[in-house]
């Protein structure tokens, strides 16, 4: 795991740079690196429920989605997505989340998606706030 991100922070650099978003006076925004691994198989699923609804509902919910990848190398490469959200704000984070699992669309789409089981068997996430030498703010 620590390899992975490793490997992904100079990538989420790069990304983070070419965002043209940039919080207004007194706003903090914050970026949110999540991490899901899935139990054997369950990639394509995941990566068709966020296709076809999750992406769909964070926007809804006020997240600013950045991007999305799956890792080219190891096991990784079967089982992992990562993706990078933005918000204004550590507060509104917190908002948008509890707004999107309550969202009927989104539990009916969840349920859906988990007849066989469930797409995760772990989520990992860590906001993460610029530097003071950052190009991004």
């Amino acid at each position: 795991m620590r390899y992975l991100l490793a490997c992904l922070l100079p990538l989420l650099l790069l990304v983070l740079t070419m965002v043209p978003t940039t919080a207004a006076d007194g706003d903090e925004r914050c970026w949110e690196m999540r991490t899901y691994v899935k139990p054997p198989g369950k990639l394509p699923a995941l990566l068709t429920r966020f296709r076809d609804h999750t992406c769909k509902l964070f926007e809804k919910h006020g997240m600013t989605l950045i991007g999305f990848w799956t890792p080219t190398d190891g096991e990784a490469a079967n089982n992992t997505l990562i993706y990078i959200l933005s918000h204004k704000d550590r507060a509104a984070a917190t908002e948008s989340w509890k707004n999107f699992r309550a969202d009927p669309v989104w539990i009916e789409a969840k349920k859906a998606s988990e007849v066989d089981g469930s797409l995760t068997t772990s989520v990992v996430s860590l906001f993460l706030k610029p530097t003071d030498f950052s190009k991004l703010k």
